[in-house]
């Protein structure tokens, strides 16, 4: 019996299946853990590049398996990424940039030790579980940026500048219940500290429209 030819290109037979095609949450969720873990310094740089680059052009569910599979899972509730709260979590990093955005956990404490490497929190879509983030900065060089929304708020009154600044830029939001107050303490050697709230597109800049936030914020 001559075999037929899936969707995907393959041969399927008596004893074989298409292969699932993958859906965008499918790439969201794999795309997710790649962030986390390069955030926890389990990928370099160009291990996360290549990486989400496979993701994003995956047309399969098979070519996402891989991506993750020498990773640590997150965990699923209600539909979010709510991967286990660390007590401490430390990021150590030379001449690299560091980044965590979309829905990574907020871990109870941050030490950041680096040095000559743009870092960036984005807590627009973070996954907070505590009304406080105390991060241990010993940083040299570059800057470091905090991405904000109404309800966080950025404490820097205890951190020690040393040929450094610090710039907060966030919007006012009067009457904004607070959901969680990052206090930044240790020491920040040249380069500038930025708290800002999240840039605005250029349709939402022509508009004059604030910058959009994540559904049900």
């Amino acid at each position: 019996m001559s075999q037929e030819i899936s969707p995907t290109g393959k041969h399927s037979g008596p004893g074989s299946s298409p292969e699932l095609r993958a859906s965008h949450a499918d790439r969201d969720r794999v795309v997710d853990v790649l962030r986390v873990a390069a955030g926890d310094g389990l990928l370099t740089a160009a291990e996360l590049d290549e990486r989400l680059e496979a993701a994003l052009s995956a047309r399969t569910v098979s070519e996402l398996t891989p991506l993750t599979a020498d990773l640590p899972p997150l965990s699923t509730s209600t539909g979010a990424a709510v991967a286990e709260v660390k007590d401490v979590l430390r990021i150590d990093r030379r001449f690299s940039a560091v980044e965590r955005v979309g829905r990574w956990v907020v871990p109870r404490r941050l030490e950041l030790a680096v040095e000559w490497c743009e870092v960036t929190l984005d807590f627009t879509q973070a996954v907070i579980t505590q009304d406080t983030l105390r991060i241990d900065v010993d940083m040299q060089g570059k800057t470091l940026t905090l991405i904000t929304k109404p309800g966080i708020v950025v404490d820097a009154d205890a951190l020690t500048l040393e040929h450094s600044r610090v710039k907060i830029r966030q919007a006012p939001a009067p009457g904004a219940q607070i959901a969680l107050r990052v206090e930044l303490v240790g020491k920040k050697s040249f380069g500038r500290v930025v708290v800002r709230s999240p840039r605005r597109t250029l349709g939402q800049w022509l508009l004059r429209k604030p910058a959009s936030l994540p559904a049900g914020d």
